[in-house]
């Protein structure tokens, strides 16, 4: 194939880091590594003959390339056209209907009222759901919330819950729950005796997780971690002009203040005296909306940035402009510049970061 002209498949997209880049396959949800080398062929060549490519670099690096094309061939990362202006690169345009695409709400000892926000949720166009609780509540009581969704018509499609466990037989009753609601995405059970993963009881949806760590509360929140990462078409485009936590988010926090992420400090309103819509027409509340993630300090450097959430609730605190925080993640303990996961809470660089938050004790808890 050394005469065509190779072509990388379109929903294939190289993103080039400091010392590596990766090639993110958004049509399978994975992602390959490469050498910054390779990044430069692909970006410089598409389209071109291989042969092209051997003769601009010299003979002497036929093998490497060589090998270079074999991994992509293999992989299914590129194909060989002699029409290569037929295949045009994908689009980064991301945009939603919805005013609001997703919303988390805590409980606590207040139980909001969840069929009123419902009527809040359309106006929005909300889809997307998250309950989280900090303490022990019913399989009926989220029986009650999945049957109100249903009667309602209601236009959210994807729903997770976050409970505390509260005995053995609790995946048992989860279980006919979760086939019965193909709205159920995700059910987290933490504070379990073990960790465990179950995985689509419904066929669709509905994946169950039990989870050895407990969720205190909402400074649990904001984790950069591998098992996070997400290789699809929404977020990757989504990343490159917004921030893949906050954009289109609103929260209702334990206490019913409405607030970007429930994490955050600024306070919209409460749900008791203030609508969400009315909450979103505050000047701030957008305030991080395009904060993306080659805005922010050291993520700008990282291959992950474009399948990875962001967090400006919890951050290093080490980089501002004015009044907007484009530090690192706290909770993030990948170095771009090794390649390498460490423990973010035992980095020393992040001793003041946690003693800002208040999260001395959390770190002890979860270490």
């Amino acid at each position: 194939m050394i005469h065509s002209n190779f072509i990388l498949f379109a929903d294939c997209i190289p993103v080039k880091g400091f010392n590596r880049s990766i090639i993110c396959d958004i049509r399978n949800n994975k992602y390959y590594f490469i050498p910054n080398g390779l990044y430069e062929i692909l970006e410089d060549y598409n389209g071109k003959t291989i042969e092209i490519i051997k003769n601009n670099f010299g003979h002497d690096y036929d093998e490497i390339i060589n090998e270079y094309f074999d991994f992509l061939i293999d992989n299914k990362i590129i194909f060989y056209n002699s029409n290569p202006e037929l295949f045009p690169k994908i689009g980064v345009e991301w945009s939603s209907p919805s005013l609001i695409t997703n919303i988390i709400i805590d409980f606590n000892e207040i139980l909001h009222d969840f069929k009123s926000l419902m009527t809040q949720f359309e106006i929005l166009k909300c889809s997307h759901v998250q309950l989280r609780f900090f303490k022990k509540i019913s399989v009926e009581y989220i029986s009650i919330i999945l049957q109100l969704l249903k009667k309602e018509k209601s236009r959210v499609v994807s729903i997770d819950f976050i409970i505390p466990f509260y005995n053995s037989s609790i995946f048992e009753e989860l279980k006919t729950l979760i086939s019965d609601n193909s709205r159920v995405n995700t059910i987290i059970i933490y504070n379990s005796p073990y960790d465990k993963s179950y995985t689509s009881v419904s066929g669709e949806m509905g994946n169950v997780m039990q989870v050895k760590k407990n969720i205190l509360n909402e400074k649990n929140c904001g984790i950069v971690n591998e098992n996070y990462f997400n290789t699809n078409i929404k977020l990757y485009t989504e990343s490159h002009h917004h921030n893949t936590c906050l954009n289109r988010k609103i929260s209702i926090d334990k206490n019913g203040n409405i607030k970007n992420c429930p994490s955050m400090p600024q306070s919209f309103g409460n749900i008791k005296d203030t609508t969400l819509e009315e909450a979103l027409k505050h000047p701030d509340f957008k305030k991080y909306w395009n904060v993306n993630k080659d805005m922010i300090a050291v993520c700008k450097d990282c291959e992950f940035r474009h399948i990875c959430t962001d967090c400006r609730a919890y951050t290093e605190r080490t980089h501002f402009e004015e009044d907007i925080d484009l530090s690192k993640p706290l909770k993030c303990g990948y170095s771009p510049y090794t390649n390498q996961w460490a423990e973010w809470s035992t980095n020393p660089l992040k001793n003041k970061a946690i003693e800002f938050y208040g999260m001395q004790d959390l770190v002890k808890k979860n270490a």
